[in-house]
C-alpha cells in the first residue's frame, strides 16, 4: 500500500449491496406517504419511457432529480431515514456475499467506499449501519431557501464513478492496484477497471464477460437478511 496507507474498496450500492434500486423504492416510499401529488406509477413510468427512448443513464439520473424540485432537503433525508428503517428489515433487502465481502474489508482495515447514482437520503443510514467510510453518490444542488433546484452537481453513473474512484485513491495516497471494486451493471465496468482486483456481483454478461477473460472474481447476487448483530469495531 501506498505510504503505509490502506487499501480502498469501492462497491457500486443498487443491487451489489443491497438487492433492489434504492432510488426507485425511495421515490414509491415518498410518494405513497404524500411526498407530492405524482403517483408512484406516473413518475417511475416517466424515468422508465425516458431509458427506453435510449436516453443515457446520466440524463434518467438527472430526470429523476428534477422531480424533487421545490422539496425540503432536510424533509427528504428524514424521509430517507425512515424509508431505510423499514428497508432493512426486509429478508431479501441485502445481497448476502457483498456483506460478507464489506465485513471482511472492514476487518482486514480497509476503507470502504460506496459509489452510487443515489443521494444522501438513501445512501448515509445504509453507510452508517455497513460501516463505510465514504458514501459518494449523486448530490442533489440546495437553494438559500433550503429546498432542491432540481439539479445536481454531477451525476454519479458510469464514468463519473470512475472519476470519483480515481479521485478517491489519489486523495488518500492510496495505490490503485491494490484496491478493489466490486458492481453488477455494464455501467459500472469504468469503475471497476481503475482498480487491480476487480469483483463482478451477479450474472450481468458484459461483466461476465470480462471477468471470464481477465481473472476477475465474482460474487453471487443472492439476496437475504441483514445479519444481527452487526460486528462494528
Amino acid at each position: 500500500m501506498a505510504n503505509g496507507n490502506r487499501r480502498a474498496a469501492f462497491f457500486d450500492v443498487d443491487e451489489t449491496v443491497i438487492s433492489v434500486k434504492s432510488m426507485f423504492d425511495f421515490l414509491r416510499h415518498w410518494l405513497e406517504t404524500g411526498g407530492d401529488d405524482r403517483t408512484y406509477e406516473q413518475a417511475a413510468g416517466e424515468l422508465h419511457a425516458l431509458a427506453a427512448s435510449g436516453a443515457p443513464r446520466s440524463a434518467v439520473n438527472r430526470a429523476y432529480y428534477r422531480g424533487f424540485a421545490g422539496t425540503s432537503y432536510d424533509r427528504l433525508l428524514e424521509e430517507g431515514r425512515k424509508w431505510y428503517a423499514a428497508y432493512r428489515l426486509r429478508p431479501d433487502a441485502f445481497v448476502s456475499a457483498t456483506l460478507d465481502a464489506i465485513a471482511a474489508h472492514r476487518r482486514d482495515g480497509d476503507l470502504v467506499v460506496f459509489v452510487s447514482g443515489s443521494f444522501a437520503a438513501c445512501l448515509d443510514p445504509l453507510a452508517e449501519e455497513l460501516g463505510a467510510d465514504l458514501a459518494l453518490g449523486s448530490v442533489p444542488i440546495v437553494g438559500d431557501d433550503g429546498r432542491l433546484t432540481g439539479d445536481i452537481v454531477r451525476p454519479m453513473i458510469g464514468e463519473v464513478k470512475a472519476l470519483a474512484v480515481r479521485e478517491t485513491i489519489a486523495e488518500r495516497g492510496l495505490a490503485a492496484e491494490d484496491c478493489r471494486c466490486y458492481g453488477d451493471h455494464m455501467s459500472d465496468l469504468d469503475m471497476l477497471q481503475q482498480v487491480g482486483r476487480p469483483c463482478v456481483v451477479g450474472e450481468d454478461p458484459v461483466l461476465a464477460e470480462h471477468a471470464e477473460r481477465l481473472g476477475w472474481d465474482r460474487l453471487p447476487a443472492t439476496p437475504g437478511p441483514l445479519p444481527a448483530p452487526l460486528d462494528h469495531p
